[in-house]
């Protein structure tokens, strides 16, 4: 018992870092690593990866709302379309073919990563400014943050806010009808959709993943499927690496950050490509 509940905090440990440093919430870790290496039923890591993501929510929003890094008019702006898109799906499941939602919802997660791998490769001169968005202007969504890497404070302007809330329902959409974490989608639409930095959109999403995952916690808990032993240890080695991640996102140059964040979404999109395909990879 005392074994696996420190393996449990192990676990913890890293999907809190890497949940922290991507906005992702840490549960593309604990799934897999809680049924495959651990043998626990579904059910129970499925349960157990919502509490990571209220765990890291909390762990790192808590470090990146002192340092003025998250944009919280975004935050609840985009959380409206989350949350109507998760309802929705929720009402529209079994509806549609889960495996065409997989294979698109795939395929777009891998177009994403082509963009941002052209995008970094892209001479700076090449890259266009983002445009103004009266919108955004309306809304007072631009913002700031000081980039400690750099030790500059950087002003942005947040773009196209349509497409970016209409990013936002398809991702609530797939979480409520396939059940996924939407972590990935949240970061897509901020950062490339609505061209605001990968830190603050890491940052935003870890705010807005909380959020969205503790609705979804009382109907775990009221199942029976969110077990105590397993959670309790998971959550306080996330809290411990969420905190550790979010000081690690702080120092680490965005372009480092980004080529961490590319691998882990592209076997997001293959995962889910194959999923459309009927082929389970873990």
């Amino acid at each position: 018992m005392v074994v696996q509940a420190l393996l449990l905090a192990g676990v913890g440990l890293m999907a809190g870092i890497l949940g922290a440093l991507l906005g992702l919430g840490g549960g593309i870790i604990i799934t897999p690593v809680l049924t495959l290496m651990l043998g626990l039923p579904i059910q129970y890591a499925i349960a157990a990866s919502i509490v990571a993501v209220i765990a890291t929510s909390s762990g790192a929003t808590i470090a990146y709302l002192k340092d003025d890094m998250l944009n919280l008019r975004v935050a609840m702006f985009l959380e409206i379309a989350t949350t109507i898109g998760a309802v929705l799906g929720a009402i529209l499941t079994g509806l549609f073919n889960a495996n065409i939602l997989y294979f698109l919802f795939g395929a777009l997660l891998l177009f994403s990563v082509y963009n941002m791998i052209r995008k970094m490769l892209m001479k700076p001169e090449n890259i266009k400014a983002p445009v103004p968005d009266q919108a955004a202007e309306k809304l007072n969504l631009n913002g700031q943050y000081f980039d400690k890497s750099t030790g500059q404070r950087i002003d942005y302007q947040v773009t196209n806010v349509p497409g970016g809330f209409a990013m936002m329902f398809g991702a609530g959409l797939a979480s409520g009808l396939l059940g996924i974490g939407s972590g990935a989608f949240k970061v897509l639409a901020m950062d490339t959709i609505m061209k605001m930095p990968l830190k603050p959109s890491t940052a935003t999403s870890n705010l807005m993943m909380g959020v969205t995952a503790a609705a979804s916690a009382t109907v775990y808990f009221f199942n029976g499927s969110l077990q105590p032993q397993i959670a309790a240890p998971l959550a306080i080695g996330i809290l411990i690496g969420a905190t550790l991640g979010t000081r690690l996102m702080q120092i680490m140059p965005t372009k480092v950050l980004r080529w961490i964040f590319i691998p882990v979404i592209g076997y997001m999109g293959l995962q889910m490509l194959l999923k459309g395909f009927g082929v389970n990879i873990g």
